[in-house]
């Protein structure tokens, strides 16, 4: 697990954007998968908005995936798993970069085909706590033209990156505009941030 975590921090200190290719296990992914499309079909999951409680946005136009966020309190065995890899990593990045991450807030992402999600800072402008941005992947056999990349914008160096399963992607939440491509395939992440209150 540490190797994973490591590689996330060493790639971020690199290149700005910390990728590793199997934060989540295969058989952690799939469960977490099988759990999203579950909710799914209950019509559990809400149409996602730009902005926090404060001041939010619906636009289909801008983003159109769908969401559902993770809470503690449903006791999904899958989702805690997750979550214990979340306090693992929080832990293990405060004690190597001194970062001061307090907390944390997570939920599924789901795009079906044509969906989209336009340029974007994560932190908010009426509220700083977002610290670090997380997407973690649950898209086994995704191909090329399946398209739905995460498109990071830097100088000289926008990064695409595709949503394979496993592959979580770390990076500061209010330094790099991002965006998600038109996906031709139905594109599933638990996304979240890791937070200073």
């Amino acid at each position: 697990m540490e190797n994973s975590f490591e590689a996330l921090i060493t790639s971020y200190i690199d290149h700005k954007v910390g990728i590793s290719e199997h934060f989540l296990s295969d058989e952690l992914a799939n469960n977490l998968k099988k759990n999203l499309l579950a909710l799914n079909q209950q019509d559990l999951l809400i149409t996602a908005g730009t902005g926090n409680s404060e001041v939010i946005a619906y636009d289909s136009a801008v983003r159109s995936d769908s969401i559902y966020w993770l809470d503690k309190k449903n006791n999904n065995p899958f989702e805690n798993a997750f979550f214990e890899q979340i306090e693992a990593f929080i832990k293990y990045l405060n004690e190597s970069c001194y970062t001061g991450i307090t907390g944390y807030e997570f939920h599924y992402s789901l795009y079906e085909k044509g969906d989209f999600y336009l340029q974007h800072y994560d932190q908010f402008s009426n509220n700083p706590s977002r610290k670090y941005s997380m997407i973690s992947y649950l898209n086994s056999n995704w191909k090329i033209e399946d398209g739905g990349e995460l498109l990071i914008h830097q100088e000289n160096n926008n990064q695409k990156i595709a949503p394979t399963q496993g592959k979580t992607v770390f990076f500061k939440s209010d330094e790099l505009l991002h965006e998600v491509l038109v996906t031709q395939n139905t594109r599933m992440s638990i996304t979240g941030w890791l937070k200073c209150d």
